[in-house]
């Protein structure tokens, strides 16, 4: 394959294209992609629920234990089933839209490099028009700098560089062409492999955070669309990390399943790119909801969409502010609904609120087994008036009421709720 020759401009090589070797050899680049962002999802869920089982960083919690008991209004195995569907109907998706893609191929490479330096040639023919513009001379300063820097002599004469020359074959006859000044070659080099590249990730996360951003409001200001939809990712007041996926089947096809494929399109992303897209934009999802501010999260320091400043959003007071997610702020800062204030006082009362109902439940559970005993022992008593009396106390589940038992008893109950019921993973609870 040969593209059009110009000759007052280096010629395109001609390139032939092959199909590509897949990075493993026992699953395709796009089976490949599909795959990761669900693997990066339940790593890292995996070891913030680890985190949040052993209490590793408890200064660093957003929420208290009792929080995280006493607040929810869903399961934990709810979650869990909602978050599966999702991710089943989101592969399902890419396996669709895998039948349309093209099969990756390599062997354009050079061309490409070509191309970006045949425009950088062109894009030097307005140098001398901006120099003049300027005031400056820019035949004067092409014979100034032509015997000292050749390079920069032929960009001030608007990309003109007499001396490149090359030897190459067109249509089999040997032909003397222009050739590119190695500058040329080493900025096309940057473009292909580097600018380019951010910059499509750049722009494919900027436009994640749009399609979310006014979606998302807008299931808040609809009162319909948040009683059928939204309305379920809030039951979580305190968010946890594999709950950030839990929602509405439809609300999160929308939302997160079309919103990352619009973005890969659009930017006309790789195949191996939409790897690295996909899979970061589902963990900073699942960082997002982590219930932690970690001063050594680097997710959380790139930028000033964290956890905490998501965690707002979950709350009953702030539940009308800081909708940008999952990438920037830039949405709130612009429309003005990002939240403003101090919201120490806030949290704080809502940990004060939980602590209290933890307290009361354990004072029901105390008195309880209680009154359980006194009315076994009387009957004991009708039953055979001369034995000694005979406590059939239980051993209560509430917490103890010393300081270390406080804490270890609420751990436990927290363990509970984290693991099941009946010790299942990820609080797939055996009873449901």
């Amino acid at each position: 394959m040969m593209a059009n020759v110009s000759y007052e401009l280096p010629p395109l090589p001609e390139y032939t294209l092959h199909p590509k070797p897949p990075l493993l050899p026992w699953v395709s680049d796009g089976h490949l992609a599909l795959a990761l962002p669900i693997v990066g999802y339940w790593v890292l869920s995996g070891i913030f629920h680890v985190i949040d089982v052993y209490d590793l960083f408890p200064q660093y919690r957003l929420h208290t234990p009792a929080e995280v008991l006493k607040r929810n209004h869903v399961t934990r195995w709810e979650v869990f089933r909602d978050v599966v569907i999702q991710q089943i109907l989101q592969t399902a998706f890419g396996l669709i839209m895998l039948i349309f893609d093209e099969e990756p191929t390599y062997g354009k490479e050079e061309y490409d490099l070509a191309w970006y330096a045949r425009n950088i040639r062109l894009a030097q023919r307005a140098i001398p028009a901006v120099l003049a513009t300027l005031g400056f001379q820019p035949s004067a300063l092409a014979t100034k700098f032509a015997a000292s820097s050749p390079a920069l002599a032929g960009a001030f004469a608007g990309g003109r560089y007499p001396d490149l020359v090359q030897m190459v074959t067109i249509a089999g006859e040997h032909t003397l062409v222009p050739a590119f000044a190695p500058w040329e070659l080493q900025v096309a080099k940057a473009l292909y492999f580097f600018i380019v590249p951010i910059f499509q990730f750049f722009f494919g996360f900027v436009l994640i955070d749009t399609w979310e951003y006014f979606l998302h409001r807008a299931m808040h200001m609809n009162k319909w669309l948040y009683a059928t939809f939204h309305s379920r990712h809030h039951r979580l007041y305190v968010p946890y990390a594999y709950g950030a996926l839990y929602n509405h089947p439809l609300e999160g096809f929308v939302l997160d399943t079309l919103g990352t494929g619009l973005g890969y399109l659009v930017t006309g992303m790789t195949v191996r790119q939409s790897m690295w897209y996909f899979t970061i934009s589902s963990v900073k999802t699942v960082d997002d909801h982590c219930g932690y501010a970690l001063p050594f999260d680097p997710l959380q320091l790139i930028t000033s969409n964290n956890a905490a400043y998501h965690d707002i959003h979950h709350q009953s007071w702030g539940i009308k502010t800081n909708f940008a997610q999952p990438f920037f702020t830039f949405w709130d800062r612009y429309l003005h609904t990002g939240w403003k204030g101090d919201v120490s006082v806030r949290y704080e009362k809502s940990r004060r609120v939980a602590q209290q109902k933890l307290e009361q439940e354990q004072a029901e559970n105390t008195r309880l087994p209680s009154s359980q005993t006194t009315s076994a022992s009387e009957n004991d008593e009708n039953v055979r008036p001369i034995s000694a009396p005979r406590s059939t106390r239980k051993k209560s589940s509430s917490i103890s009421q010393s300081p270390a038992g406080n804490w270890k008893g609420l751990r436990n109950k927290v363990n509970e709720s984290l693991h099941g019921r009946g010790g299942a993973v990820l609080g797939v609870e055996s009873n449901h």
